[in-house]
């Protein structure tokens, strides 16, 4: 690949309404993208889901920005890959920072694909041409707020309902959206709120037909959730404590969850989101793919993805209506009867709106070789 330049855009978007998890409440995303540019003159595209805060993890945007600018982006350029897989061990011996990596590998892949005149999807080895979208609901200030919520994306045809607890907003919370909708598939995400001291307390949503209960425990725990899932029925799915293929391989032979939800950002790519799928696939273990409040840019690598035959369970890549009153895509993502049409253009198949991502940025830079 004959690289030429790449771009830091800091953006900031509003969303349409708070989203509110264990962590707290999000009305503005922050966040980064990066295109990447070859001696053509072709672009890719990436995105970098990290928080304004270290929250989710330890990564924030302006974690982000330095190390992309200081380290990722220099060694990139003065080693173009010869493919994208090759880009993984390019960043190895830069210790974790897996968002910052997942951007910039993400544009690589983009590229890529451009080049090549493929779909992304296509270019990963995914094969589904339609994918089965859930969505994410957060926190309310009340249970009737939130049954309008499940109500609504019922009717729209959402596949799955995922809602966010938290200690205080759990066992009565489920129960109603249960009683309410009693045949909808139904998962809840604690967001690490949770030890193993409330193991009793959480085995009583074995009663309402969960799907699953998502991360459950500690951001970096494999053991206590080992312990845990042979105390409840509820299959535990693994969110933040996988961040590469061996940390889902440890967590499937100590059976510390039966389901491992995969965000490309958090597990730092592409490649190494693959690597995941192909081990859960080959162990048995259904997947998904999770969301961090994707633009359209982020939203298209989710969705390509997503085509892979591994992920079963429809995923958090909902609609763009659902978060922007306008995206950075065009067309924007839609959803028809809980479905995503994978769309078949070269790249991440969605053209960008060139004047929208100007109008958000808030400054950017340029790096050349």
């Amino acid at each position: 690949m004959r690289l030429a330049a790449v771009t830091l855009r800091a953006m900031r978007m509003r969303l349409k309404a708070p989203f509110t998890t264990s962590f707290g409440t999000e009305w503005d995303k922050d966040f980064i993208l990066v295109e990447i540019k070859d001696t053509e003159g072709r672009s890719g595209w990436g995105e970098a889901v990290a928080m304004k805060a270290p929250l989710y993890n330890e990564e924030t945007v302006g974690t982000v920005w330095l190390i992309l600018k200081e380290f990722l982006i220099p060694a990139l350029l003065q080693q173009p890959p010869g493919h994208p897989r090759e880009v993984a061990g390019l960043f190895r011996p830069i210790r974790r920072n897996y968002m910052a990596k997942a951007a910039l590998e993400g544009a690589v892949w983009d590229l890529y694909a451009v080049a090549e005149n493929m779909p992304l999807y296509r270019v990963l080895g995914g094969t589904r041409t339609v994918i089965d979208v859930g969505i994410s609901l957060g926190i309310e200030s009340t249970v009737d707020k939130l049954l309008a919520q499940v109500e609504k994306y019922v009717a729209a045809g959402y596949k799955r309902i995922k809602i966010k607890i938290k200690p205080g907003w759990d066992i009565d919370t489920v129960a109603a959206v249960r009683q309410r909708f009693p045949s909808i598939q139904l998962m809840a995400d604690a967001n690490s709120a949770y030890t193993l001291a409330d193991s009793a307390h959480l085995a009583a949503l074995d009663q309402y037909n969960l799907m699953m209960i998502e991360q459950p425990l500690a951001h970096d725990d494999i053991i206590d959730h080992a312990v845990l899932q042979k105390n409840i029925q509820t299959p535990i799915c693994l969110d933040e404590s996988i961040h590469s293929v061996e940390d889902a391989r440890k967590a499937l032979t100590l059976d510390s969850g039966r389901i491992i939800n995969i965000k490309v950002g958090r597990v730092g790519g592409l490649t190494e989101a693959k690597a995941i799928h192909d081990l859960c696939v080959g162990r048995g273990i259904p997947v998904w793919c999770g969301g961090m409040l994707e633009s359209g840019i982020g939203r298209a690598h989710n969705i390509a993805i997503t085509t892979l035959p591994g992920f079963t369970l429809p995923g958090d890549t909902a609609a763009s209506s659902r978060y922007w009153e306008e995206d950075l895509i065009e067309p924007e993502v839609t959803v028809q009867d809980g479905v995503i049409e994978v769309p078949d253009r070269p790249g991440i198949g969605y053209a960008l709106c060139h004047e929208r991502i100007d109008k958000y940025t808030l400054y950017s830079e340029t790096f050349r070789i």
